[in-house]
């Protein structure tokens, strides 16, 4: 079993920037990526970014690209989520997430967090 436990989230003006961590504990030597979900209120669940735990490849949702940054730290097993210019869109719990194989979906993950609120005021 992995335990993902996340941080960082809060609230913030438009423009503003927030850093996301995710610890993994337990069997992380079986994980391959991890990554990170949205979903904001009234809406489905929806993916972020995502890396590679092993080759650093990074991933992002169209509308993130250019503002956030995915990032990891093997030793710490740590994953991150750098958010810069934030807006009231990215508005939405956000929930770290790793999968066994090379596909981080909503429906490939095994391993969840519990969520943390990142609100983004206008």
């Amino acid at each position: 079993q992995v335990q993902l436990v996340e941080s960082g989230g809060g609230l913030v003006q438009a423009g503003g920037s927030l850093r996301l961590s995710c610890a993994a504990s337990g069997r992380t030597f079986s994980l391959a990526a991890m990554g990170w979900f949205r979903q904001a209120p009234g809406k489905e669940r929806e993916f972020a970014a995502a890396i590679n735990w092993r080759g650093g490849s990074t991933y992002y949702t169209d509308s993130v690209k250019g503002r956030f940054t995915i990032s990891r730290d093997n030793a710490k097993n740590t994953v991150y989520l750098q958010m810069n210019s934030l807006k009231p869109e990215d508005t939405a719990v956000y929930y770290c997430a790793a999968s066994r194989s090379y596909s981080v979906k909503t429906t490939t993950c095994e391993y969840w967090g519990q969520g943390t609120q990142v609100t983004v005021s206008s």
